[in-house]
This record gives C-alpha cells, sequence and structure tokens, in this order.
C-alpha cells in the first residue's frame, strides 16, 4: 500500500490530523516548513499561567504551611478541623490561588489547548522531544511538581527553534532543573561555605548534562570530567530568601559556593572566574561532535524508527555542527531528507501521541484533570519520567500487553465521548486516509456501536503506528 505524504506529514511529524486536514494539505513538506516559520507555532500563553518565581513562592508557602500544621498536630491532636479536612499540600491556596493540584491542571489544559490547535504540530511534536531531551521528573518533589510546565515553557519553548546551546543553558539554569538534580544545593569543597563544611559536593547534575543532554554516554568523558565539571557548576543555584524579591525562585550564582580556581574538563583547562567558567563549559559541550552526533541520533529515533538509517543520523549531526546547533536548520534537514518519509511506519505512538491524536481526530473537549488520569493510566504522565532520561519512544516499551489493554480502555473512553458523524467510517477515512487498510474497514463497518467503531479506529495499527 502506497500512503500519501500528506498522512505521513500528520503521523510522522506531527500530532495526527483533524477531520478535514488531509483533503487539505496538497504539498505537505511545504506546510510542514510553513510552520517551522510561525511565530506563534509552539507558544503557550494564557493569563492563568504563572512565571517559575510566582510558583516557587507559591510551593514554599504550602511547605511552610505544611510544617506549621504538624507542629500543631504534634502539640494537640485536638487541631484536626471537626469536618476531617487537612492542612496539607494540595488544599492550602497558594500566591497563585491555586494549589498544587490545580496549578498541574491549569499547565495540562495549556498543553492541551497547544496540541489542539497546531495546525499540523510539528513544533509541539519538537516541544515535546526537548522536553523529554531535558526532562524533569514531576514526582520528584514539590517545587519540581509545580514547576513543570513553567520548565517547559520558559526553557524549552523559547528555544526550540533557536540554539541548541541556549536552550541547554536555559534548562540548566532554570530553578526545575536545579532543584531535581541537586545542584541549587551543590557547594565547593574549597568555597567559602564548603571549608565551613555546611554541604558537599554533588555530582548529579554533571553527569546528566554529559550523560543525557550533550555528548551522549559515549561520549568520552571520565568519571573526573564528571568531577570537575560538578565543581564548575557550584553556586549555580537558586534565590531562596523571600526578601530578595529580584532573585527569589529564581536562577542565582552564589559565589560563596562555588569552587575558586581553574578546573579541566575533556582536557581543556577553564580559568574563567565564577559563572563565566560554567558558561564557557557549556557552551564547549553543545558545540561538541560527540554532542552532535547524540542529538542526531535520538532526532532520527524519535521521528522516523527505532533503527534510523545512518546516513540520515550522519546528515542530521553535520547540520548540527555546521549550523553551530540551529535546532530549526535540524528540523528543516530531516524534513527535507527523502530517507525520512520513506521510511516504513514501525514507530508506535507513544501515550502522549496516542493521546494528543485522538483528541485532535475526535475533537475532543476533556476536562484536563481527566486528560492527565488517562495518562497516568497509560504510564506516561505528563512532565513526570521515570528518570532523567525521560520517557522512552521506542516500540518494544510500549507494546507490553497491559500497556496495550490500558490504550484500548482510553480508546473505548475516548471514542464513547465523540460528537460528530453518526457513521464512523466518516470519521475512520478522514483519520486515516489511504493508509486505511481493508481489515480496518472492514472492522469498523461491521462494529456493533458507533463507539465501537470510533474505538477500533483509534486500535488499529494505522493509527497506532506512524
Amino acid at each position: 500500500m502506497t500512503i500519501s505524504s500528506a498522512t505521513t506529514a500528520f503521523s510522522r511529524f506531527g500530532l495526527g490530523p483533524r477531520q478535514g486536514d488531509l483533503v487539505g494539505l496538497s504539498d505537505p513538506r511545504a506546510a510542514l516548513l510553513a510552520e517551522l516559520n510561525d511565530e506563534a507555532a509552539g507558544q503557550v500563553v494564557g493569563s492563568e499561567l504563572s512565571d517559575s518565581p510566582t510558583l516557587y513562592k507559591s510551593v514554599r508557602l504550602i511547605q511552610a504551611a505544611r510544617r506549621k500544621a504538624r507542629q500543631e498536630s504534634a502539640q494537640s491532636a485536638d487541631t484536626m478541623p471537626m469536618d476531617g479536612t487537612s492542612t496539607g499540600a494540595g488544599s492550602v491556596e497558594t500566591t497563585t490561588g491555586l494549589s498544587i493540584q490545580q496549578i498541574a491542571q491549569v499547565e495540562g489544559k495549556a498543553r492541551l489547548r497547544a496540541v489542539k490547535r497546531a495546525d499540523i504540530g510539528f513544533v509541539e511534536r519538537l516541544v515535546a522531544f526537548w522536553t523529554n531531551h531535558f526532562a524533569v521528573e514531576a514526582g520528584a518533589n514539590q517545587v519540581v511538581r509545580v514547576l513543570a510546565g513553567a520548565f517547559e515553557r520558559e526553557a524549552i519553548r523559547p528555544h526550540v527553534l533557536g540554539r541548541f546551546g541556549a536552550m541547554a543553558l536555559a534548562a540548566t539554569q532554570h530553578p526545575a532543573m536545579l532543584t531535581y538534580l541537586n545542584n541549587a544545593v551543590s557547594v565547593g569543597p574549597e568555597s567559602q561555605l564548603g571549608e565551613r563544611q555546611v554541604r558537599g559536593l554533588n555530582e548529579n547534575h554533571a553527569r546528566e548534562l554529559m550523560e543525557l543532554h550533550t555528548l551522549g554516554v559515549d561520549g568520552g568523558y571520565t568519571q573526573a570530567d564528571v568531577t570537575s565539571l560538578a565543581k564548575v557548576l557550584t553556586g549555580w543555584s537558586i534565590g531562596a530568601q523571600p526578601r530578595q524579591v529580584d532573585s527569589y525562585g529564581q536562577f542565582l550564582f552564589r559565589r560563596q559556593a562555588h569552587e575558586p580556581g581553574p578546573q579541566t574538563v575533556l582536557g581543556t583547562v577553564y580559568r574563567q572566574p565564577g559563572l563565566a567558567q560554567g558558561e564557557a563549559v557549556l557552551a564547549d559541550l553543545a558545540a561538541n561532535r560527540a554532542t552532535a552526533l547524540h542529538i542526531a541520533t535520538k532526532f532520527a529515533r524519535h521521528f522516523v524508527s527505532d533503527a534510523p538509517d545512518p546516513a540520515l543520523i550522519d546528515r542530521l549531526a553535520t547540520v548540527f555542527v555546521q549550523s553551530d546547533g540551529d535546532l530549526k536548520a535540524l528540523a528543516i534537514s530531516l524534513v527535507t531528507a527523502d530517507s525520512a518519509w520513506s521510511a516504513p511506519a514501525s514507530k508506535l505512538r507513544t501515550p502522549q501521541e496516542f493521546v494528543w491524536s485522538a483528541v485532535r481526530a475526535l475533537d475532543l473537549d476533556l476536562p484536563p484533570r481527566r486528560v492527565m488520569a488517562m495518562l497516568r493510566d497509560l504510564g506516561q504522565p505528563l512532565w513526570d519520567p521515570p528518570s532523567p532520561a525521560g520517557f522512552p519512544d521506542d516500540a518494544a516499551t510500549w507494546l507490553a500487553p497491559d500497556a496495550m489493554t490500558n490504550r484500548l480502555d482510553a480508546a473505548e473512553l475516548m471514542a464513547a465521548q465523540a460528537q460528530g458523524p453518526d457513521d464512523p467510517r466518516e470519521f475512520a477515512q478522514a483519520v486515516l486516509g489511504d493508509a486505511m487498510s481493508a481489515d480496518t474497514a472492514t472492522a469498523i463497518q461491521r462494529a456493533e456501536s458507533r463507539a465501537q467503531g470510533l474505538a477500533l479506529m483509534l486500535m488499529s495499527p494505522e493509527f497506532q503506528r506512524r
């Protein structure tokens, strides 16, 4: 079966077609390139969204309230309200006027809104890729949970079509990342604070910065390089004094925690003082050939195949190096490569991609709370990967029997909510287009109900694979 380039554009590079999208796409490659030039693509705005300092202040107020509640509870068991409610983190109002759960739902609603309004969704797919590359784990602690959505909005989206080095710096300095990987509390052994033995050196951030964010696990660095980079990054912290409003909840270089003197990373001696030392190392890591190869491999695997063509990887790595990490040039190189279009549809949509595509296909208006619960049940909760490595996107990970059973449950739930044509075959033809097989068409035709027919469409190989 020959699948049209319009179908490939939406399924491989985008978020899946909505009703009528396939018919209206006459030049798919040009449409993808046009989306890269759309200034509104990839941006999330809304008066209900707060910046990181505001959210950081909110979670600190929650934590203070919880400490106070525990102290009062320890003094007297009679402090519990008569209705049985508590003053835990979920119920305390913050400077945003919202609880932690409500903040998460506001962020989820904004992401869902961006997914639904995207034309093809290529830029949104790029946002998801880079957010997963610089992964933070919302379940790590309350600070990261509250800041996870803001991390994507502030560190990823503004740079998604810019320079990799700028994105890497923004991600490394963001309060969510500094908290998640413990760099905010890392202290140089010979710094002013280190000599007083206030805290010790923490290598978590330095290790993940090399292994995951830049060079890759085979990038040629050593444990000595990790230790040196950890010392370079000491002092990269967060303003934690509420009275210092200009720095509270934001990146702050704490000179008294920074390890003094030169450091050697990957054979280069960095003699810059203070903050400039870390900026110089990060810039060199971003421009390293190993970083280019690591990024190119992940990029090709994510969009095209779990075993991508080596020539495509080399093409992407070369563009990355020659363009000084221009991520827009990287995206253009991907969609203009013939091999990126001709590879068979072997990738399995991740749970998030599955839900986003289904929401678009069925034009669903689901409450963010329900969507986020569905993603948790499917094993890919929003902004909450199992480790700093992010979520895997290979087919084998998501093909477990229980995972497919959960997908069927989600498909049935979403199919039952769909509005539109009474005949599910109309949905299927509009969404699957020329990719729909005779077997899938027959199964949908024989469905006992409209909802069952739509669920069969969502669970079909043509919808699940890209």
